[in-house]
């Protein structure tokens, strides 16, 4: 509300208008006060009343700006959704601290992006804010040193959150708060002391505020008025400041009696250690490994350069520094010291590392310099210079005998290494078009370097805002492999989401006796280990999947356009706010041949991601008892062994399963997946849900995708990506497919059971239905990857996947016509053979398209050939033959049918464009009329 105007003009425009401000103040109580006795619509006839009375008052301010700072107090109190002003403590006394909670985009002029709720909190001691994208949302807390723009501050980081919780069941949320009565920080215990008990009055302000749960009965904060509906999930983490704190919020949480117990913060005693698991840090490794991988390097056994931010005390750098043994770290730097080693060796130094991090605490300066290359070592950053050895200057790139510290920090930034790797807290990364201001960390303004400056070959971001946004794209844009920090570090917020629903599954055997506390401690220890195994998979996902539309290029373009159009018109998007380009900006790109950049397809995929979600919990999708089965896939295997209905029973069932699926499509299927498919169909997202879930299952594709990730680092990554988008392609034709044909009334299960021993039966018969080339094509692929180390039956299906496309038409053709799997197999295939059919649909998916439209032009063509196909087999197979001698007998009792054969093989010898497409797709359906 300030900007922008001062808070000494706000207060004496108040005071000028004591009697506007006087009825604000009216209906503020009129909305609030439960000691009114009045039923809802009283009320609310009570609040319109006095809001008229506010507006004939507003018309005699004579200042345009006091009309605009009294209407926006007004607007405040109507987004107002509850406070605490009214409730009193177990003395009987009111609350010493306020909160008002707020209906974000109902605030006129609030910038975006909005969250859904925010609590402000205010007192003597404390002033805090809590923001959430959803009733179903969580994120860390924060100990914030910005006391006159943390709000600012907590806006920023929620938007990161919201983009990073894409891979987890709640949306994002953050919070941060402002300790006002801090004593100086050279008493240490003291200051810790206060902050601690700032920390406490936040949460315990936040919770007061909160809807709790008895059972399934929701019960409201007492003396606490409504406007916003049963709002009980409330979920918090720790973050910069509140590490150590999960505990004491713990520790609130029961003394409050909230339903979430222990679960209400992630990792305290009896919860999942991030920095012992190294979650985070693995997660990043597995986005840093795909890098490396699709570039022809495995970093895990051949040796590479790398620098970074961080030093080995720190979760994310100190673990991500030891998850190689041939990582080679040539300098890095933290908030103390900088660490030099021109020529370190691999095994000498990833042990000395190891030391650090076992150490309770340690700096860059415990070092044991004995180890360090000649001519490095261990600086701190307070001198004024540090002296350059040869081989410093060589490997950083620096051509003089001594530099400042912060010359040397840009220099490690710059230099012309493997992977540049951040772990510590600071964004060091920005555009060209950019000022240090505008990246809001002044500290590092000293250090930052451009993104066109960047000569690493891989970013890895295990830490938040390593980069901007616009930093990171300008990097992209000059050949450097990164994603975006949501990407890279989201395990950590992934592990405490499956640790509080975990923990919320095992409330109901803890309740009726079945799990005594320390067993439940027992259980989660034990599960420790494929925790982190389900939590690194989302991460290997997420990167394949960027991989994969980063590979499709500028062809996605139009694509990804669509989708970003559609987000807009749900005002679901703003491009500017998360620095997409706009449709001027895609053409121009467009005619110099470049694509979205990766971290701008990690956005796209995120949005996608939670699009999809909210738009599946509308839906009856998530009680679905085939689509039920993504329940299980979410939770360790010993849990859903031991306690199946405590997963059944889920509070957070719907959620979940819409979360598990809208990862699954959006990973495996690209961003514009579902947009595309609604484009293509007019299909409704459960419709799309349905036919995503039949043609995964009916190819068996879970399988196909497992045997393809165990070719890593066996076969070039080129090649293993090529494999993947065939994967993709199929998914996305069959997607269609089943869209229009087929019937999933009669219930998922039977329809997938049917289509899966269908396709199963037309693999069996391929062997003597494909053309002899193809055949030598599809034995080689088998071979190939057989040798490769890939399981006979897997490889098989591979090489089969191109035959298996026309799978669903031979199933739909063998039902119709009551002739066997085979006969319709070699039929099919005759027929394309004899009218050049695969080679006019593969001319037509290469050719090139301007815009989504051309795309839609050519997928109705392809439809229109591929129903054509399908009634010219049937008709052959009711010559009572098959194969080959179905079609000549066809052909043979239909001499018209010669001219348009004759068309469509000229067509497809003399080079594909759409009109001949369309000519071509016409021609066939004549043939069937």
């Amino acid at each position: 509300i300030r900007a922008p105007f001062s808070q000494d003009y706000m207060w004496t425009t108040l005071a000028r208008n004591v009697g506007v401000v006087t009825r604000i103040a009216a209906l503020f109580q009129t909305r609030f006060d439960p000691r009114l006795v009045a039923t809802p619509t009283e009320r609310a006839a009570r609040e319109a009343a006095i809001v008229a009375e506010i507006e004939t008052a507003l018309k005699s301010v004579a200042s345009l700006d006091e009309d605009r700072i009294l209407r926006r107090f007004l607007n405040l109190v109507q987004a107002m959704v509850r406070t605490n002003l009214w409730q009193v403590g177990a003395d009987g006394e009111p609350r010493p601290t306020i909160a008002f909670k707020l209906e974000s985009r109902k605030v006129e002029g609030m910038p975006a992006p909005r969250p859904l709720y925010e609590i402000f909190v205010t007192s003597p001691r404390v002033e805090g804010v809590h923001l959430r994208f959803g009733k179903v949302a969580r994120g860390g807390l924060r100990w914030s040193d910005r006391p006159q723009d943390f709000r600012t501050e907590v806006l920023g980081l929620v938007k990161a959150q919201q983009v990073k919780n894409a891979v987890i069941v709640p949306v994002g949320a953050k919070g941060g708060f402002v300790p006002k009565r801090l004593p100086s920080p050279t008493n240490r215990d003291a200051w810790l002391a206060e902050g601690t008990e700032a920390y406490r009055i936040f949460v315990r302000t936040l919770l007061e505020l909160t809807d709790n749960l008895v059972g399934d009965r929701i019960v409201p904060p007492d003396n606490t008025m409504r406007h916003d509906g049963d709002d009980p999930y409330l979920v918090v983490a720790a973050d910069k400041g509140t590490a150590t704190f999960s505990d004491t919020a713990n520790a609130l949480s029961l003394e409050k009696g909230h339903w979430l117990g222990d679960a209400f913060a992630s990792g305290g005693s009896q919860g999942y250690d991030h920095k012992k698991m190294g979650i985070t840090a693995r997660g990043a490794w597995e986005a840093v490994k795909r890098h490396f991988r699709e570039i022809g390097t495995d970093i895990q056994t051949t040796p590479f350069t790398a620098v970074g931010v961080g030093d080995m005390s720190g979760d994310v750098f100190g673990n991500g520094l030891l998850l190689s043994p041939a990582t080679k770290l040539l300098a890095a730097f933290d908030h103390r010291d900088i660490f030099l080693d021109p020529a370190p060796d691999p095994a000498v130094s990833h042990a000395e590392r190891a030391r650090l991090f076992a150490l309770p605490r340690s700096s860059w300066q415990d070092y044991d310099k004995a180890l360090i290359s000649p001519g490095g070592g261990v600086f701190s950053r307070a001198l004024k210079a540090i002296p350059l050895s040869d081989a410093v200057r060589a490997m950083l790139g620096l051509d003089q005998p001594e530099a400042t510290p912060a010359e040397v920090m840009q220099a490690i930034l710059k230099a012309p290494v493997d992977l540049l790797f951040f772990g510590g807290i600071g964004t060091y990364i920005r555009a060209t078009s950019e000022t240090d201001e505008a990246v809001g960390d002044r500290a590092n303004d000293p250090i930052r370097i451009k993104g066109a400056e960047i000569r690493a070959k891989v970013i890895g971001e295990g830490a938040n805002l390593g980069c901007t946004q616009r930093g990171r794209v300008e990097a992209a844009q000059h050949g450097v492999r990164l994603n975006t920090d949501a990407i890279d570090n989201s395990a950590g917020v992934n592990t405490s989401d499956v640790e509080v629903n975990i923990k919320i599954a095992l409330s109901k055997p803890e309740q009726d006796g079945r799990l005594a506390p320390d067993a439940r401690n027992e259980l989660l220890a034990a599960m420790t280990d494929e925790v982190a195994r389900l939590v690194l998979r989302n991460n290997y996902l997420q990167t394949l999947s960027l991989s994969l539309t980063q590979r499709r290029g500028a062809a996605e373009t139009a694509f990804l356009q669509r989708l970003m159009h559609g987000l807009e018109a749900r005002h679901l998007l703003d491009r500017a706010v998360e620095f997409l380009p706009d449709d001027a900006a895609l053409i121009e790109r467009s005619r110099r041949g470049e694509a979205l950049t990766r971290p701008e397809l990690a956005v796209l995929l995120a949005y996608a991601k939670l699009t999809l979600y909210d738009d599946l919990l509308t839906t009856s999708v998530p009680d679905s008892p085939y689509l039920a089965r993504e329940l299980g896939r979410y939770f360790p295997k010993i849990l859903a062994e031991r306690f199946p209905d405590a997963i059944e029973t889920h509070r957070l069932r719907r959620e979940i399963i819409a979360t598990q699926l809208a990862n699954s499509m959006i990973n495996r299927g690209g961003p514009a997946y579902v947009s595309s498919l609604a484009d293509r169909t007019g299909a409704d997202v459960a419709t799309i849900a349905a036919a995503f879930a039949t043609v995964r299952d009916s190819y068996r594709m879970v399988e196909i995708h497992t045997a393809l990730d165990g070719l890593d680092n066996r076969l070039d990554g080129a090649s293993q990506l090529e494999l993947y988008a065939a994967v993709q392609d199929a998914l996305l034709s069959r997607s269609v497919w089943f869209i229009r044909y087929g019937d999933v009334t009669e219930g998922l299960d039977i329809v997938v059971e049917r289509y899966r021993t269908g396709i199963d039966a037309v693999a069996l018969a391929l062997d003597d239905a494909l053309p002899s080339e193809v055949q030598r094509a599809r034995l080689a692929m088998r071979d190939r990857l057989s040798a490769l180390g890939m399981a006979p039956p897997m490889a098989q299906r591979m090489a089969d996947l191109e035959g298996l496309i026309a799978a669903p038409d031979i199933i739909l053709v063998a039902i119709a016509t009551g002739r066997s799997i085979a006969d319709t197999t070699l039929t099919h295939f005759a027929a394309k053979s004899a009218l050049r059919l695969d080679e006019i649909g593969a001319a037509a998916r290469a050719i090139p398209v301007a815009d989504a439209f051309d795309r839609l032009a050519i997928d109705r063509s392809l439809d229109q050939i591929e129903t054509a196909a399908r009634r010219l087999v049937a008709d052959m197979l009711a010559t009572g033959q098959s194969g080959t001698a179905a079609v000549e007998a066809w052909l043979a009792a239909h001499p018209e049918a010669t001219r348009i054969r004759r068309g469509v093989q000229e067509i497809a010898a003399t080079g594909m464009t759409l009109a001949k497409l369309t000519v071509a797709a016409n021609l066939l359906g004549d043939l069937v009329r």
